[in-house]
């Protein structure tokens, strides 16, 4: 779900007084040491695990533990719910008292790496035969930062168009053939929209900014990249300015204001029955796999469908966001081996699919069981497993100032869609703030001998 996106502020440990520091350490040395405090004289290796899921994900997980303990009798996974965990792993690491085991973002993992947060699995997957030809590239590939690995895959993601079957017959649209291209969508989208004699709307066929996770992605969806995998920003090229545009088209058909108020009627609306998706006043939405859990929990009776989002131009069809949870082995875990023997399991197939189904996402292996496919409950998950296959598939940039860049794009995001920015200006202001920036960054990587 959502929090699969979630991004991770860089902790400026700087900014710490030592009597701030010393009560995040010692909280944090509470939550690890107390909460999955192991029980005495059982002598068994005890695993402190943490995961930032919870509810049905966290019990999915849950299950997956405790199966792994009950399949051997030398260690056993204490796993804790943790929120904010992306800022109480980094300080348990300074803190030195870390978890064994964390379940992370994947956009997020450069971040870490670059603080050197969590160790390098290489060795141990080499070992292990654990290997990227079992994967789906596109997922393996998420951890590995300057040719080594940092993480496994947990729960991935792809992202499709999902659209309202019904309002597509209201309108006498076939709900059998959504749109393939964008300007198709757009057409689409139009006839959806409704508008009260005001001018107030009360329905919308899309809106970019619904729900506002992937604003970054725009850009590559129109052939744009967000850098060019050396040293430079190139958020202003002409792909991303087209892209930028596109969403601009949006608040001046509706009018900026107008589709501002209708859209700020649904903030923190999205796990609710007052979901504009789920009420059918937003008719199509780009989303993940997870958005069938939510559908069916507080819309069941919703007539609805999963398609590739449609294509910005010829050679871009099947765009998709590719996401990932992670498992990683933080710096100074006090049972590193007895942890990876955990992630062994986890990433076995029986493991991987015991999870995901559980979670009914996708599986990030190459290799699926045919119960897996027979018994997961999403009507459309080999259209979610297929679109990770995708040439058009985009994840986050590899760079450890993600979390800020991502910031200034939603940033112009917003004033893009509130018509105070054009598009170009909007995206050379990031270029102008970032650039300086990423030079700081790489040149810091030059010093320490990484890059």
């Amino acid at each position: 779900m959502k929090a699969l996106f979630a991004q991770t502020p860089r902790v400026d440990r700087s900014a710490f007084t030592i009597p701030v520091l010393a009560a995040a350490v010692l909280f944090t040395w509470y939550e690890s040491e107390q909460l999955t405090k192991a029980p005495p004289g059982d002598g068994k290796v005890h695993v402190k695990y943490w995961e930032k899921w919870t509810a049905f994900e966290f019990d999915a997980m849950k299950h997956v533990v405790d199966e792994f303990n009950k399949s051997q009798d030398k260690i056993v996974v204490d796993i804790l719910s943790v929120s904010g965990i992306e800022n109480k792993t980094l300080m348990a690491v300074s803190g030195g008292v870390p978890p064994d085991v964390v379940g992370l973002y994947g956009p997020n993992v450069t971040q870490y790496a670059d603080d050197h947060a969590v160790i390098p699995l290489d060795d141990m997957c080499k070992e292990a035969g654990i290997k990227r030809d079992d994967y789906i590239e596109a997922y393996w590939d998420i951890s590995v930062i300057r040719g080594h690995i940092y993480g496994l895959p947990s729960t991935p993601a792809t992202t499709a168009l999902h659209y309202n079957r019904g309002i597509m017959k209201e309108l006498g649209l076939d709900p059998n053939k959504p749109p393939a291209t964008l300007k198709e969508m757009d057409h689409v989208a139009d006839l959806m929209t409704k508008r009260e004699k005001d001018g107030h709307v009360i329905r919308t066929g899309f809106m970019p900014g619904e729900p506002g996770w992937w604003n970054w992605a725009w850009g590559p969806f129109f052939g744009g990249k967000l850098w060019d995998g050396k040293d430079k920003i190139t958020i202003n090229s002409p792909e991303n300015i087209e892209a930028y545009e596109w969403v601009q088209s949006y608040s001046k058909k509706l009018g900026a204001n107008a589709l501002s108020s209708f859209q700020a009627g649904f903030n923190n609306m999205f796990s609710s029955p007052q979901n504009p998706f789920m009420t059918g006043q937003n008719g199509m939405e780009i989303q993940g796999v997870w958005m069938y859990n939510f559908i069916t929990k507080f819309n069941p009776e919703l007539d609805w469908a999963a398609a590739p989002f449609p294509a910005a131009k010829p050679g871009m069809e099947e765009p998709t966001v590719i996401d990932l949870d992670v498992l990683c082995i933080p710096t100074g875990a006090k049972h590193p081996k007895e942890a990876f023997e955990f992630l062994k399991y986890v990433e076995s197939q029986k493991g991987l699919e015991m999870l995901c189904l559980g979670q009914k996402k996708i599986t990030p292996l190459k290799k699926v069981s045919a119960g897996f496919i027979e018994n997961h409950p999403n009507p459309f998950i080999k259209l979610f497993i297929k679109l990770a296959y995708s040439k058009n598939a985009v994840s986050t940039p590899k760079i450890g100032i993600w979390a800020q860049y991502l910031d200034e794009i939603n940033n112009a995001c917003s004033e893009i869609t509130l018509m105070s920015k054009t598009p170009k200006k909007a995206l050379d202001d990031v270029k102008d703030r970032m650039q300086p920036m990423m030079d700081k960054y790489l040149e810091r990587l030059k010093v320490r001998g990484e890059l």
